[in-house]
């Protein structure tokens, strides 16, 4: 769904997609959006009243990921088949395979250079890639569990990390150490971002919170209560003044960033006056009184915004895609009573396409009227007719829009299907084949260097075999002289 923010709000949906979607992201001009489903394709959308799509498939598994370049020029993906793969936005074509996890990878995303690829899995592991070698150049093995996310900072010199085990951590790229180690929440962490400025970070948790850590001072200074379920995705916009979060609650919160205006100890100290749970003492604390309760302050501040707009208004949802014409065609199909059309859903999730089932229902509806209509008078006989004849009309115009129906909505017949998985299989041979075609041109560049490298050596040996013999020459024509 892309939404628009101004006051009068609409949804745009975007269909095309066959299974859940892992990750969207718009590139960095903003004309395009790249989405990762687990239909194992990647899709690249132009946002626009058309909804048209590229699909890129060369993965086997689901693709948990998706990221532009900072110059928008690739793609990178993370997928379930243990690897991590480069596309070329412009060329709309699969570039390189980087495969040396030996489980899921979770989340692959670029330097802000466009030098280094960081990828992360349930390996354990996170990994740096050169992008001109396509070899791993580091590897990070201290995670205690699953590596769920990963992220480089704005200036390119350190990437943060975070796990199924509720930790977040904050490497230097430089050192190729370990400089900060966050525990803050207390289930697994599935996203966080980096504020431009590189100076905070926020997270978001199966735990329900928003934590906003201050990397300056190395702490957490807020959790945000707002989400009825796991936190599922975090990240700042671009100029860093408001940040949005997604949960399992269905709902998209958006957050406006305050926290980098003000002094964090102004912050605290209004907040302890305002809600302080300890206030000074009184006549009313006075022995037989009941004793006054202190409890104590904990050092982050807990913001649970009880506010009733956080839920927008239902927006117009315009949707796009393949289903349009589909729905269409739907809306013009005779209206079934709930038992037929639950009947109807029945025969379509056991493999019927709804059109025929429509039909079926169609006729049995037709001739039950005119069976019930035969047993009345001779003039409801013919009134029976006629509609019998109504309805075989509107079931012929109904059969001739089968086919396109078929096409449209994503129920093709037996053959069309078979074709498409030909289709799809031939994808992935041609891709296998530019991966073969690849690692070929690798090995003949390092036969030709192994060749030069022979015909060096050959030719020093040639050499110092001459050397040798002038200087044995040479000494036989002097020890002549001497004689």
């Amino acid at each position: 769904m892309i939404w628009n923010l101004a006051p009068k709000a609409r949804a745009f949906q975007f269909v095309g997609h066959q299974d859940v979607i892992t990750g969207v992201q718009f590139s960095p001009s903003g004309n395009l959006v790249a989405s990762s489903s687990k239909d194992r394709t990647v899709r690249l959308w132009t946002p626009s009243m058309k909804g048209e799509s590229t699909v890129f498939k060369a993965h086997t598994a689901a693709v948990r990921s998706v990221a532009f370049s900072h110059d928008g020029q690739r793609l990178v993906t993370a997928s379930d088949d243990k690897s991590v793969k480069v596309w070329s936005v412009h060329r709309q074509c699969f570039i390189y395979s980087l495969n040396q996890h030996t489980n899921w990878v979770r989340c692959a995303r670029f330097s802000p250079d466009g030098r280094i690829i960081a990828s992360c899995g349930d390996d354990r592991t996170v990994r740096l890639w050169d992008t001109s070698t396509k070899h791993c150049i580091n590897c990070l093995t201290d995670c205690g569990g699953s590596a769920t996310f990963v992220d480089f900072n704005s200036s390119g010199t350190c990437i943060a990390s975070s796990g199924a085990d509720s930790t977040l951590k904050i490497w230097d790229l430089r050192t190729n150490k370990l400089i900060q180690h966050y525990r803050v929440h207390s289930a697994g962490i599935n996203s966080f971002s980096f504020h431009p400025s590189n100076n905070y970070v926020i997270s978001g948790s199966n735990d329900g919170t928003i934590k906003i850590l201050d990397l300056l001072e190395g702490r957490l200074i807020y959790t945000l209560h707002g989400h009825k379920g796991a936190v599922i995705t975090v990240a700042f916009s671009r100029a860093g003044d408001v940040f949005a979060s997604g949960g399992a609650d269905s709902q998209v919160l958006l957050w406006k960033t305050n926290f980098d205006s003000r002094s964090y100890q102004d912050v605290l100290l209004q907040h302890s006056r305002r809600s302080t749970p300890d206030p000074p003492p009184h006549l009313s604390d006075i022995h037989p009184r009941g004793p006054h309760l202190h409890h104590p302050q904990p050092t982050a501040i807990q913001v649970s915004p009880a506010v009733k707009d956080t839920r927008s208004t239902e927006p117009h949802v315009i949707q796009l895609g393949q289903s349009v014409h589909g729905n269409m065609l739907l809306n013009s199909w005779p209206r079934l009573t709930p038992m037929q059309s639950a009947a109807a859903n029945s025969h379509h999730y056991n493999g019927l396409p709804a059109c025929h089932v429509a039909n079926s229902r169609l006729d049995g509806w037709i001739e039950g009227g005119s069976a019930s209509r035969a047993e009345s008078t001779a003039e409801n006989e013919t009134r029976a007719n006629r509609k019998e004849g109504k309805g075989r009309r509107e079931e012929e115009v109904e059969m001739s829009q089968t086919h396109p129906l078929e096409v449209l909505s994503g129920h093709p017949s037996s053959v069309s299907s078979t074709l498409r998985h030909i289709v799809q299989q031939l994808d992935i041979l041609t891709q296998t084949v530019s991966v073969l075609e690849e690692r070929l041109t690798l090995t003949e560049d390092k036969l030709k260097e192994c060749l030069t490298h022979q015909s060096q050596i050959l030719k020093d040996l040639r050499a110092s075999r001459t050397r040798r013999r002038t200087e044995s020459e040479g000494t036989d024509e002097s020890s002549v002289h001497s004689t």
